[in-house]
């Protein structure tokens, strides 16, 4: 239940409202945007909400469970601070939203709607469709350890205890040529061992990619030639003498975390855990049902 303040209550019991949506938007990177759909600039809590942005809310969807409700925010891309590759590199990913009904002739007279986070962004050529998720979509997501033969920790995480910043799992390289979008040639990581940054990611320190992340598919070593392969070419263009810092990557096995970390101690697995094979298995005469680990 909403509680309103008096004087907003006033309006509404006027009769003659003047009424509009306004949406601020928290992105990851702690950037923080205000949208309305009135047709001038409102301001309140330190935040200028943006008219004419093409920003446009549809119902809300919500019930009485603990479904996630949802509400879509439709609009074509005319703001400046809504860009098409902005959306596709994922900055507006999870961003944090709250939802305002504001009295737009007196902007103390405001009531928060819903607080809630971006999901699904479906994009076409000219518009965009942001899925305004309720913050019971967090009920959703997994909490606490995995039952699973490989690693549940991330590398480097306080769980794993791995120092990411060991010049032995770390090197800085440079972008001596592009071969497609996302594999190119690279130098200053020449002592690295094939393989070494697989599963690991780059860290772009300058060019148009700078600042952002990204994950290593393939990391090859021949003949002295290094190349790099990663898993999703960036939204931005990759161009020669581009910088980057690389991290090592870990496939999340035992084996991997033994004798490419000596870090076993820290494995977050259970590798002794039957697998499928064990399912499946049937008795036979030559053993392997006597209790011994399979």
């Amino acid at each position: 239940m909403k509680t309103l303040s008096p004087d907003l209550q006033a309006h509404l019991d006027s009769g003659t409202t003047t009424l509009a949506w306004c949406w601020r938007i928290t992105r990851a990177d702690g950037v923080v945007l205000g949208f309305t759909d009135h047709d001038r600039h409102l301001t309140f809590d330190q935040t200028t909400f943006e008219p004419e942005s093409g920003l446009v809310a549809s119902e809300v969807r919500s019930g009485s469970d603990l479904s996630v409700d949802a509400q879509d925010a439709e609009g074509v891309l005319t703001s400046d601070r809504i860009s098409e590759t902005d959306i596709s590199d994922g900055r507006w990913d999870n961003a944090a939203v709250e939802v305002w009904r504001v009295n737009w002739a007196d902007t103390g007279q405001r009531v928060l709607m819903r607080r809630g986070a971006i999901g699904q962004i479906r994009r076409g050529r000219l518009a965009f469709v942001a899925e305004v998720r309720s913050m019971a979509h967090v009920l959703g997501q997994t909490v606490g350890r995995s039952f699973q033969g490989t690693c549940d920790a991330a590398l480097g995480d306080a769980r794993c205890g791995i120092d990411l910043e060991n010049p032995a799992f770390k090197g800085t390289g440079l972008v001596t040529d592009l071969l497609r979008d996302r594999t190119f040639l690279a130098s200053g990581i020449f002592s690295f061992a094939d393989g070494w940054f697989s599963g690991g990611t780059v860290a772009w320190t300058s060019g148009a990619n700078d600042g952002r992340l990204a994950e290593v598919l393939i990391h090859a070593v021949s003949g002295g030639i290094v190349t790099i392969t990663l898993l999703e070419a960036p939204v931005r263009a990759i161009t020669p003498s581009d910088t980057f810092v690389i991290r090592a990557g870990c496939d999340k096995r035992v084996e991997t975390c033994r004798d490419k970390f000596a870090n076993n101690v820290n494995f977050r697995g259970f590798p002794h855990i039957p697998g499928q094979d064990a399912i499946i298995r049937y008795a036979t005469k030559d053993g392997g049902h006597e209790g011994n680990v399979l």
